[in-house]
């Protein structure tokens, strides 16, 4: 918001220059991002009287002008404006004036032949206008002194500050509420705009207000004011808009823009002839609604606009006149033929004029207040500024008013909050040394916020304060009851922002910058920890991290759908991570990086009778040639296997300490049915790693060897951390042989590896130490319904060389299990 320094010093005095006003401001907590010196335009520019004008003798479209300037000497100036006449008072730039809007330097000079010491200026020129037709004429009834500075005849006397608000602080987009922040960080009292006495709740019969929407709009009041002049507003209120950055327009809409800035409540005025015209009917009800489908609304920039069930819209007879806290109508607009005015004044509910701004794609310096919330407290008097202003500057009367009003009771719009001293000294920490100054960072004396800066700090600030424990002389101990002002109703709400408005106007620069003597050396939380090492294991294996949004097409299922979604494409949330990595690899190929072999962490959401669920999962995609030279293939990549794929999981599963089991499973129909298996860790499912299907990759086009997985990060952080085994400890390398033993045998083929390494791993206690396969062979000679499986069995023990007496019945044992519990039929 630009604030107007010279609109301020009537709000608040204060004796700062810009510059200290916006390092207070910044330091505070209000980023001040530049600041405007209006006095450079006009500087070295003062008033001139024209005494005489003479036709240029050598161009039909020059002037030459005898000027007064309150010199010993009438300057000649050469002027090519058409509207320069004798008897003007004028604005004239001397020799040596810089004029910044058009870059110009003011010497000596000669025109044609004629010398010229000085420019009558536009307001161009000035910097107060983009275009001007002519000279800036001073009115004939403005008693000016030739050789006055013309800066605070034409509002250029003054400093603008574009100062950005925080969100919450919805009281600093009016210059009463920056006003009543100025004074609470350099002193002062706040003097309010005056009000005249305010007009009954209803008057008269010309209006009827009738808000179906009591939740979305909580005071609606329409106000009818007859016999007004519309024309030009007084030049004191053009220059503080345009200081604004707000164009005028006219007296009635200046008025509502101006009460706008000052408190900030948006208004808005409707031609109440027009708006009769067009609602038909010799009553007029003014209404709060949504949009329906089919509606549309010209509004006041000439668009037509295609009305949502979102958009809340204000109705006269049921008929959309205008965007209910965002913009007016077209057909209801004051222009120069208005008499009679509907001035409307409303509190719209900040949600409800998002989604309305936002169904129809436009913002607007109303919306933007609306939305973050407007003062419910100071309505009226806004309201009641408004309409003396109009009275005053337009004429007119009030003849009519209605209102409805679900506002809450007005004093349920302040809140009662405690405050405790030692709190806000543990919050905030001790107060920096003066400079020079040594002090003991142990020593639990040094100074803290005292309890008199406390409270003169929230009285400032509008809060009044009882002391509800006095605590010890020094203060320790403290507590206050606080009242919060209505108008910071929004943002105080708890202890802590009551702490954090003393951090601030006390000075954050003030505090200590070192860490308490007493902290202790931060560590990641375990899962964090964990997710570390699990992105650095994955970088290893050669994985490059993948990120995609958690937006997807909807395809119906278990989605999430959003319900006010920016793009059809971005509608639904994901509800798995394997189709967004599919789509990454495909995106690659297409753009000629070849393969991937890439992992993501990432969120996914879905919807069941009970309610919506999130969890975090971890994929990946397996499939390029992660090779670096090609040339031993004669250039040709050389794709991963099934096992090659399964390996990469494994390692890592191996640097984790998990035991993971594989299961066959056939669930999922974008992966190979006889290359899918199933992960489980410790009886929980972990996830799934298979192969694309075969079908899929045709349809795509992409490679046949492509192996994707997808695991529960939940079911990991359970086993790794929860049900952690202690610490390694570290196991010195065998120093005595060991004696390995082959296996060879027929299994069916429905029979896992994983269940006959189990078997023989239990069955060869406690000597067993490692069971490896080593060989598989389908074909000819071996039962049908049956494959060949041979493992290599190492057998040890820490404190002895074994003989084949130790080893044989082990082995023996190993031999039972698998005929027994498998039907294994032995070939060795």
């Amino acid at each position: 918001m630009r604030i107007s320094l010279n609109w301020l010093r009537e709000l608040v005095p204060f004796n700062a220059t810009a510059e200290q006003l916006a390092e207070t401001l910044t330091l505070s907590g209000f980023e001040v991002e530049s600041i405007e010196d209006l006095r450079a335009l006009a500087d070295g520019v003062v008033v001139g009287k024209v005494l005489d004008r003479q036709q240029h003798p050598n161009a039909d479209r020059l002037s030459v002008c005898t000027v007064d300037v309150g010199q010993a000497e009438p300057l000649t100036i050469v002027c090519g404006a058409k509207n320069v006449a004798t008897g003007q008072t004028v604005a004239v730039a001397t020799v040596g004036t810089y004029l910044p809007a058009v870059d110009l330097k003011l010497k000596p000079t000669k025109l044609r032949g004629v010398p010229s010491a000085g420019m009558i200026c536009s307001l161009s020129e000035l910097g107060l206008a983009k275009e001007s037709e002519g000279i800036h004429v001073f009115a004939e009834g403005e008693s000016l002194a030739a050789g006055m500075d013309v800066r605070p005849l034409l509002g250029l006397d003054d400093v603008i500050l574009d100062v950005t608000s925080t969100a919450n602080r919805a009281d600093a987009l009016s210059m009463v509420g920056i006003a009543r922040e100025v004074a609470a960080l350099v002193g002062g009292a706040v003097t309010l705009p005056p009000t005249t006495a305010t007009l009954p709740d209803r008057l008269g019969s010309g209006v009827t207000v009738r808000v179906s929407e009591s939740k979305a709009c909580l005071t609606y009041v329409g106000t009818v004011i007859e016999g007004v002049t519309i024309g030009p507003s007084p030049d004191w209120l053009q220059r503080r808009l345009q200081s604004a950055g707000v164009r005028p327009i006219s007296n009635v809409v200046d008025v509502t823009n101006w009460v706008m800035l000052e408190w900030g409540q948006p208004l808005h005025a409707f031609d109440r002839d027009r708006l009769q015209g067009i609602c038909g009917g010799s009553e007029l009800a003014i209404g709060v609604r949504y949009g329906r489908a089919g509606e549309t609304l010209k509004t006041l920039d000439g668009q037509e606009r295609s009305l949502s069930p979102q958009a809340l819209l204000i109705t006269g007879n049921d008929r959309p006149i205008a965007l209910a806290g965002v913009m007016g109508g077209e057909e209801t607009e004051v222009d120069s033929s208005t008499t009679n005015l509907l001035l409307e004044a409303a509190l719209f509910e900040p949600a409800a004029v998002r989604r309305s701004a936002r169904s129809i794609g436009i913002r607007t310096e109303a919306s933007t207040r609306y939305e973050r919330g407007t003062n419910q407290v100071e309505f009226g008097l806004a309201l009641q500024r408004a309409i003396d202003l109009i009275l005053q500057l337009a004429g007119g009367q009030v003849v009519a008013r209605d209102q409805a009003d679900a506002r809450p009771p007005l004093e349920t719009f302040s809140r009662t909050l405690n405050l405790r001293l030692d709190r806000l000294h543990q919050i905030l920490g001790p107060l920096q040394p003066p400079e020079g100054e040594k002090v003991d960072e142990a020593s639990d004396l040094r100074d803290f916020v005292p309890a008199e800066a406390v409270e003169q700090i929230l009285s400032s600030l509008g809060c009044q304060l009882r002391v509800t424990t006095a605590g010890t002389p020094e203060g320790g101990g403290r507590e206050w009851e606080v009242i919060v002002p209505p108008y910071r109703y929004r943002d105080l709400e708890r202890e802590i922002d009551l702490i954090e408005e003393v951090a601030r106007l006390f000075g954050y620069n003030r505090f200590s910058s070192t860490l308490p003597p007493k902290s202790e050396f931060g560590c990641l939380p375990p899962d964090i920890a964990l997710l570390r090492q699990i992105r650095e294991l994955f970088r290893a294996e050669g994985l490059t991290e993948l990120m995609h949004y958690s937006l997807c097409k909807p395809a119906g299922g278990r989605q999430v759908t959003l319900a006010n979604p920016l793009y059809a494409e971005y509608s639904a949330l994901r509800t798995e991570l394997i189709s967004g990595l599919v789509d990454a690899y495909q995106y690659n190929l297409e753009q000629g990086n070849g393969g991937l072999n890439g992992f993501e962490i990432g969120r996914v959401f879905w919807s069941e009778e009970d309610g919506l669920f999130e969890a975090d999962k971890l994929g990946g995609i397996l499939g390029g040639d992660a090779r670096r030279g090609r040339w031993t293939a004669g250039g040709k990549e050389s794709p991963l296997t099934w096992y090659e794929a399964k390996g990469i999981l494994e390692a890592v599963f191996d640097r984790l300490n998990l035991s993971v089991e594989y299961q066959a499973d056939r669930a999922d129909a974008r992966l190979h049915p006889g290359r899918t298996a199933s992960l489980w860790l410790r009886g929980n499912r972990l996830g799934t790693f298979g192969q694309l299907h075969p079908e899929l990759c045709q349809a795509r086009d992409l490679p046949a060897e492509i192996y994707v997985f997808e695991l529960d990060l939940e079911t990991i952080y359970k086993v790794a951390i929860d049900d952690a085994p202690p610490q390694p400890k570290f196991a010195p390398y065998a120093t005595l042989p060991a004696s390995s033993r082959d296996l060879a045998f027929f299994a069916p083929t429905k029979v896992t590896v994983a269940e006959l390494e189990r078997t023989m791993a239990k069955a060869g206690r406690p000597l067993l130490e490692q069971v490896e396969l080593f060989d598989e062979y389908r074909g000819d000679r071996v039962p049908e319904g049956q494959r060949s499986l041979a493992f290599r069995l190492l057998y040890r023990s820490p404190d002895r060389t074994l003989t084949d007496e130790d080893v044989e019945p082990l082995h023996q044992k190993v031999r039972d299990a698998i005929t027994e519990k498998f039907g294994a039929t032995l070939r060795s």
